[in-house]
């Protein structure tokens, strides 16, 4: 991979949170404004946590990105007030996933269903994410995750990919992506510079029922992180560095998944950076 790409990806990526207690401040303490920051959204930790932490971080100078989980919302009128409370505060981007939410609290079965509606307001948002699975989805089959994707391509801005720690997965389902004539940027998601226990401690805080799904989900994690050596991220880069350097694959940027452990993924990034040289880009592609 070439240096102007790893620096351009370095200094544009952005970190996804979950809004805990105290995940603001922690963010406020390490990281300079203006990076983007997306805010999830769980049965566990509520809607509203989402919508406050997001507007929080617009507030510090933060690019917040709040998941609006399709599931989790029960309909129109929620949509619409949910929209103008995102206005009111400047939110101007988003993501939007099916969410876990079973049964859902509405008429919103899978994103798309929100992303119609959506399409009809005057909505602020200028970057509109939609989910993308490099492996199976644990819960929805493969030609429905495909076929969503394909739907879902004229409502949004760009793609952003679930975790997957086997490089040539994803170099082959990025191809497949484009061969099918998806165009959409792709955002990239890669784990950050994250620690075994504490992974284990971010479980618990969101709730049992909610801590069972999390973990499942993300049994690659903890998997790949208690080999020997555990999971480094400069090297995963390195790893899928023709994906990231090839501009047909349309790859705009890194989605961190960071777990909550915002200091040592910025930490780790900014020691990159400084190896690199440089100054860092502050643009968004996507």
């Amino acid at each position: 991979m070439s240096q102007s790409t790893l620096r351009r990806l370095l200094s544009t990526a952005r970190y996804e949170v979950l809004p805990t207690a105290g995940i603001v401040e922690r963010i406020e303490e390490y990281v300079a404004p203006g990076r983007e920051i997306t805010v999830t959204a769980s049965t566990g930790l509520t809607l509203e946590a989402t919508l406050s932490t997001a507007e929080q971080l617009q507030a510090l100078g933060f690019r917040a990105v709040p998941h609006l989980a399709a599931r989790m919302i029960h309909g129109r009128p929620e949509l619409t007030e949910v929209v103008d409370r995102l206005a009111e505060a400047a939110v101007d981007r988003i993501f939007v996933p099916a969410g876990d939410a079973t049964p859902p609290a509405g008429g919103y079965v899978g994103a798309h269903d929100l992303l119609v509606d959506l399409s009809s307001m005057a909505a602020p948002f200028r970057h509109i994410g939609v989910s993308a699975y490099p492996e199976s989805h644990p819960i929805i089959p493969d030609d429905v995750t495909v076929q969503a994707m394909w739907d879902k391509r004229d409502y949004a801005t760009h793609l952003v990919s679930n975790l997957c720690f086997d490089p040539a997965l994803i170099a082959s389902w990025v191809g497949r992506v484009r061969s099918r004539g998806i165009e959409l940027p792709l955002v990239l998601g890669i784990a950050g510079k994250v620690e075994l226990g504490k992974l284990a401690r971010v479980a618990t805080k969101i709730g049992v029922g909610e801590s069972t799904r999390f973990l499942r989900k993300n049994t690659a994690t903890f998997t790949r992180m208690a080999k020997p050596g555990g999971y480094n991220p400069r090297k995963f880069l390195d790893k899928i560095g023709p994906v990231l350097d090839d501009p047909d694959m349309g790859v705009a940027g890194l989605h961190v998944y960071t777990f909550n452990q915002i200091k040592d993924t910025e930490v780790w990034r900014r020691k990159q950076l400084a190896a690199l040289g440089g100054a860092e880009e502050v643009s968004t592609a996507w």
